[in-house]
C-alpha cells in the first residue's frame, strides 16, 4: 500500500476494527452487535472508495470479506443473526466485484459479483440481486457486450419496480439507456434517458432508494447524457452536459471528479476546443494525485494521446504535463 493509502486508511480506524473482536454473547454466540460492527466495516469502504478511489481499498475489502466469511462459517448465532452475516458477505462481494471493475481487472470483478449473485439467490433477498444486476449491466455495457447489458438492466428493473423507489429506477433506467445507446438506438437510448431524469426529479416524493444508489442524481445523469452525445458524435452537446456533471458532482466523491474532468478533456478536444481541453487536462491533476483507478487510469492515457495529436502548443505542452505525471506517479 503507497503512503497516501496508508494515511488514509489509519485516519478512518478500517484495520483497527478488521482485527478486533468484541466479545461474544452468552456461550460465544453472534449477535447483533457483531452484525453492526461489520456493517460499519463494509460503510468504512464505501466511503474510503469513493473518495480516493478503488486501488489502495481492494486488498482491506478482501480482509472484511474474509473476516465475515469466517464469522459465518466458525460462529455461532442463530438464524436470524446468521440470514444477516450472510447478507452481509453478499454485500462485501459485491462490493469487492466494484472495486475490481474500478481497477479495471474485469475477470476479478465477475468473480465477486458471481459470489454476490448466489448469496442473493440463496437468500431470496431482491435487494442485493438488483444491485448486483445493476453492476453487471454497467460491466457489460464498459466492455462492449450491450445487449447483454440491455437484459440486465431489464432483470434488475422487473425486480425493482415493486418497491416503487423513483432513484432506484432512476438509476436503472440510466444503465438500460447506456446499453441502448451503445447499441445505436439512439431513439429509444434518449427516451429512456428523459424517464430516468423525471424519475430523479420525483425521488423526494417517492419511497427511498437503498443505501448503496445513494451516488446516483443529477452528475449521474448529466453524465450518462454526456456519454451519449459522445457515442453519437455530438461533441458539442457531449461538453455541456459533462460540464454540468463536473458542476453538480459532489466534492466527496474524488474519483468520479477526476473521471468526469478527464472524459470533459476528452469530449473538449473532440469539439475542436484546444485551449479549455488542455486547461481541464492539467486540472485534473490535482484529482489524480488523491485517486487510484484504474478506469482513471486508462481515460488519462487516453487524454494525453488525444492531445498529442492536436496540432496546439497548449496540447503539447498538457500532453507533456500528464505524462510526466503518469510516470512519476507509476500511472504509465
Amino acid at each position: 500500500m503507497n503512503s497516501l493509502g496508508a494515511a488514509v486508511v489509519a485516519g478512518t480506524g478500517l484495520p483497527e476494527q478488521a482485527g478486533r473482536r468484541t466479545p461474544a454473547g452468552p456461550k460465544g454466540a453472534i449477535g447483533a452487535t457483531h452484525v453492526m460492527e461489520l456493517r460499519e466495516g463494509l460503510r468504512s469502504l464505501y466511503q474510503l472508495d469513493n473518495a480516493y478511489g478503488g486501488g489502495d481499498v481492494r486488498s482491506l475489502a478482501r480482509r472484511h470479506l474474509k473476516r465475515v466469511e469466517r464469522i459465518v462459517n466458525t460462529g455461532h448465532y442463530p438464524e436470524a443473526i446468521g440470514r444477516q452475516l450472510q447478507l452481509v458477505a453478499g454485500e462485501t462481494a459485491e462490493h469487492c466485484g466494484w472495486l475490481y471493475y474500478d481497477a479495471d481487472d474485469q475477470e476479478q470483478a465477475r468473480r465477486y459479483w458471481g459470489e454476490a449473485l448466489e448469496t442473493a439467490t440463496v437468500l431470496g433477498d431482491d435487494n442485493l440481486a438488483i444491485m448486483v444486476l445493476a453492476s453487471l449491466s454497467m460491466q457489460a455495457s464498459y466492455e462492449g457486450r450491450p445487449r447483454q447489458g440491455l437484459n440486465l438492466a431489464r432483470a434488475a428493473q422487473d425486480r425493482a419496480r415493486r418497491y416503487g423507489s423513483p432513484v432506484l429506477m432512476s438509476l436503472l433506467a440510466s444503465r438500460e439507456a447506456r446499453a441502448l445507446s451503445l447499441l445505436r438506438d439512439d431513439s429509444a437510448a434518449t427516451r429512456t434517458l428523459i424517464e430516468s431524469m423525471r424519475l430523479v426529479e420525483r425521488g423526494e416524493r417517492g419511497r427511498p432508494s437503498p443505501d448503496w444508489a445513494a451516488f446516483h442524481g443529477h452528475a449521474e445523469l448529466d453524465y450518462a447524457q454526456g456519454l451519449f452525445y459522445t457515442e453519437a458524435g455530438h461533441h458539442g452537446s457531449a461538453v455541456q452536459f459533462l460540464r454540468a456533471a463536473l458542476a453538480h458532482q459532489d466534492r466527496t466523491y474524488g474519483r468520479n471528479r477526476a473521471l468526469y474532468r478527464l472524459t470533459l478533456s476528452r469530449s473538449l478536444i473532440q469539439a475542436g476546443e484546444a485551449d479549455e481541453a488542455a486547461a481541464q487536462a492539467i486540472e485534473s491533476l490535482e484529482h489524480l494525485e488523491e485517486v487510484e483507478s484504474g478506469r482513471v487510469t486508462r481515460r488519462l492515457k487516453e487524454v494525453t494521446e488525444l492531445l498529442r495529436d492536436v496540432d496546439a502548443p497548449c496540447a503539447q505542452e498538457a500532453a507533456d504535463h500528464l505524462t510526466e505525471y503518469a510516470e512519476t506517479s507509476g500511472a504509465a
